[in-house]
């Protein structure tokens, strides 16, 4: 299968601003694999943001959880914007599939276990179950699409808790928490977000395991 076979069906790839900003990235030159990578960088400050919140008060709390939130949503323009250059402008790489998938996996947890543990830092216990539960389920909803792809069978990108929207998801988590001390919560907005996203990720697990059941019985 090509890398046109493993493309999430991303609305926002046919807006104006994302075209316009890949056709910037592969006119200067960036290179897909370059702006994968950066996708982790940003998920390793978000992670930091999220781990500091944790132990932070007052301002410095709520500045290090809304930048972790600002770093969710680029890492989320990274893994659009390298796909885009990729396949659009023709910079893809040999090791382009390495990257494509690689660096989400990394992103996905270290923003996943790092919010349960700013959750337990702050006091919500279970908090760093929660997160290492949720990153276990992102990874596995990951390792079953990837094995229907490598039986022949098109990507699942299917819900209701894929990458997008566990980020999403994440996102309104942590823009929660930064607010939370106003009606005496700490850490349990995060806490409930990764339950959430723990338990729509199992759904999809099951959901994606269910498809390629189905799609192997008919084959045979």
């Amino acid at each position: 299968m090509g890398e046109l076979d493993n493309r999430r069906p991303l609305k926002s790839r046919g807006s104006g601003w994302a075209r316009t900003m890949a056709a910037a990235l592969a006119g200067a030159g960036a290179k897909p694999d370059t702006i994968s990578a950066l996708s982790v960088a940003f998920a390793a400050v978000g992670s930091a943001m999220l781990l500091w919140s944790g132990a932070a008060q007052g301002v410095v709390r709520v500045a290090a959880l809304l930048l972790a939130a600002a770093c969710i949503q680029l890492r989320l323009l990274c893994n659009l914007l390298d796909g885009m250059v990729a396949v659009e402008h023709g910079k893809g790489s040999t090791a382009g599939p390495i990257w494509n998938e690689l660096p989400d996996r990394f992103a996905d947890v270290m923003f996943l276990a790092s919010a349960g543990y700013a959750a337990s830092y702050a006091g919500a216990t279970g908090g760093i179950a929660a997160g290492w539960l949720a990153s276990c389920a992102a990874l596995m909803t990951a390792h079953v699409r990837e094995l229907g792809r490598g039986l022949g069978f098109a990507a699942d990108f299917s819900g209701p808790m894929a990458k997008p929207h566990r980020m999403a998801a994440l996102t309104l988590a942590v823009a929660i928490a930064a607010a939370e001390p106003l009606w005496g919560w700490r850490g349990q907005s995060l806490l409930i977000g990764l339950a959430v996203i723990a338990a729509g990720a199992f759904v999809t697990l099951a959901r994606r395991t269910l498809t390629l059941a189905l799609q192997l019985r008919e084959r045979s």
